[in-house]
């Protein structure tokens, strides 16, 4: 009777032990429910970001950056950032491109290239309820409206342009390519700036190429020795119709004095013979003004003695 007894007394005090064992899990279960209600019954938004504020699956609201309370496990949130996102094509290192292939293009003289091109875009504030209701995500929104798209925007620019004529151009090409990737994105996106970054044709087109600038480089620097050839030349026969003209001035002025003195001399030729016509008697005044009054001091036999003629002249007739 006694075993049974203490039997007995044993098996309620495990019972009361379990009891108190599952009210314990039961309160530390509850505990932890309201450490975890009260944990999740707050969240933040960083600036640069905003909340999509769900509740039981279905958007309430959109939530501006800060600090906000919700509902636990009624509630939850996704972010939307809207800071600047990258899309790259063509990187050196695949890896840096995601899943975005390689950029290849052929220009309208048939020459492929490998391009590198980076499209930068942001999604507006006003546009993240869109975003969230028809993307889900950034990524997926950057999928459907931008990565499948620029590609082949890209290509048919690239298709306008000859091969040497977008390496010179290359500031409107890329301007070009900017404007026909921002006309077909028509999402909720902004699309901010394209850059293509690098073209890289094909080792023979290039050696073509650096062949042909040699070439023309060879050809600019005959010209220039050619035009420095027609220059000298020129100076040349400047100089030398300037030396004939020179001349030539020279023997003109030289007639020109040779006539004056000529005519000079003349003209005072006529006006002595004219003054001796009129004059008979200048003559011998002309004489008397260079005698010195001496006679000869020797004299050749036979010869005449030198005189003046010393008589009066006719009286002038009044």
């Amino acid at each position: 009777m006694t075993d049974t007894q203490g039997n007995s007394n044993r098996l309620q005090h495990a019972g009361a032990g379990s009891r108190s064992i599952g009210t314990g899990v039961i309160a530390l279960a509850i505990v932890l429910a309201l450490i975890a209600a009260i944990m999740g019954s707050w969240y933040t938004i960083d600036q640069g970001d905003r909340g999509v504020l769900l509740t039981n699956g279905a958007l309430s609201s959109v939530v501006d950056p800060g600090l906000h309370f919700k509902l636990p496990w009624l509630q939850r949130v996704e972010k939307i950032s809207l800071r600047q996102q990258v899309l790259k094509w063509g990187c050196e290192n695949q890896s840096d491109c995601g899943n975005l292939p390689a950029m290849q293009a052929y220009s309208r003289d048939q020459q492929p290239a490998d391009m590198r091109v980076t499209v930068n875009f942001h999604v507006p504030a006003a546009e993240v309820s869109n975003v969230y209701t028809n993307y889900g995500s950034i990524e997926a929104l950057a999928d459907r409206i931008i990565a499948r798209k620029a590609p082949q925007e890209i290509k048919t620019v690239f298709g306008q342009y000859d091969a040497v004529s977008v390496i010179q151009n290359r500031a409107k090409f890329n301007k070009d390519v900017a404007d026909a990737i921002s006309a077909v994105t028509d999402g909720p996106v902004m699309i901010d700036s394209v850059q293509v970054e690098n073209i890289d044709f094909s080792d023979a087109y290039e050696q073509a190429v650096e062949a042909r600038m040699t070439a023309q480089v060879e050809v600019q620097k005959q010209e220039q020795n050619l035009q420095q050839e027609k220059i000298k030349a020129d100076i040349a026969v400047t100089q030398a119709k300037g030396r004939a003209d020179s001349v030539k001035a020279e023997a003109e002025a030289s007639a020109y004095k040779t006539k004056i003195e000529g005519e000079a001399t003349a003209e005072a030729i006529k006006a002595r013979a004219a003054a001796l016509a009129n004059n008979p008697l200048l003559v011998e005044l002309t004489k008397a003004e260079k005698w010195d009054g001496e006679l000869p001091k020797s004299m050749i036999p036979g010869s005449t003695v030198p005189f003046l003629e010393l008589s009066t002249p006719a009286p002038v007739a009044n």
